[in-house]
């Protein structure tokens, strides 16, 4: 199975955190991980391998060295987070697919499922977390003609086989240079506006459950309440974005259960 992240060097130790929940459920091939960054340096290497080792987790760092000035950063905004949409261009050519997962992000149920889902010709299957009167505002935002999903990023199934043959770095270029100025969430903004047609949609209470996620849905009066054995039994994928980290004092939430139990 291979498994794909991207971060800067201030998550080295909560990728340590996804990648020790994400082994706990055994894979037929092993796990191939792809870390792709720019300013790990060799101690944070040696400490992701020793914090793996005599595991069937096989590592690979794949540096990108880069000068672009055309993608807007900021510090919650990195520049490594546009790596994810191109990263069909830096992956080794005979990967056809792989799971992205953002670095905030446990999984507390086995990741096989997603992982042998079909494409149908989409370039990725990725949850929403937004409801259909803000997707009309973000299609406005974005210049989206037609009606599409605005996408979570943080877990993705990426078809690299398609998205070779399809992706145009000049075309994102392009885009953001044309509405960098309305761009929120960078790299969400940027895949659902150039790739929203070819998006396959998963199931976000089992793929990207947040404690967002979970209150909107339980405070929901046609659904029946999902409590935390509910989420121990079905759900795959926690996503701890925003604020909302378990690790820090200011926490608000239930989902920190599974972080502890790691």
């Amino acid at each position: 199975m291979n498994i794909l992240f991207t971060i800067d060097r201030g998550y080295v130790k909560r990728l340590a955190k996804c990648i020790q929940s994400i082994i706990r459920f055994p894979s037929e091939d092993g796990y191939d991980i792809y870390i792709m960054h720019s300013d790990l340096e060799s101690g944070d290497e040696t400490y992701l391998r020793r914090e793996t080792e005599n595991t069937d987790v096989r590592i690979h760092f794949v540096g990108i060295n880069i000068e672009e000035t055309d993608f807007p950063e900021s510090d919650r905004y990195p520049l490594q987070i546009y790596y994810r949409i191109f990263a069909s261009f830096f992956l080794p050519q005979n990967l056809e697919k792989i799971i992205y997962l953002d670095a905030d992000t446990i999984v507390i149920n086995p990741l096989n499922e997603l992982w042998k889902m079909e494409f149908n010709g989409n370039y990725f299957l990725a949850c929403t977390h937004i409801r259909k009167v803000l997707n009309k505002i973000n299609r406005i935002r974005l210049g989206i003609k037609e009606e599409r999903p605005y996408i979570n990023s943080g877990v993705m199934l990426m078809n690299l086989t398609e998205l070779r043959k399809r992706q145009s770095y000049s075309e994102m270029k392009e885009y953001v240079k044309k509405y960098r100025k309305v761009l929120t969430l960078p790299d969400q903004d940027i895949i659902t506006a150039l790739y929203g047609d070819k998006i396959g949609l998963l199931d976000t209470m089992v793929y990207n459950l947040s404690d967002r996620m979970l209150a909107i849905y339980n405070g929901d009066m046609g659904h029946k309440k999902r409590d935390i054995d509910w989420v121990r039994e079905h759900t795959v994928v926690i996503h701890y974005y925003g604020k909302q980290k378990p690790w820090n004092k200011n926490y608000r939430g239930v989902l920190d259960v599974f972080y502890k139990e790691l």
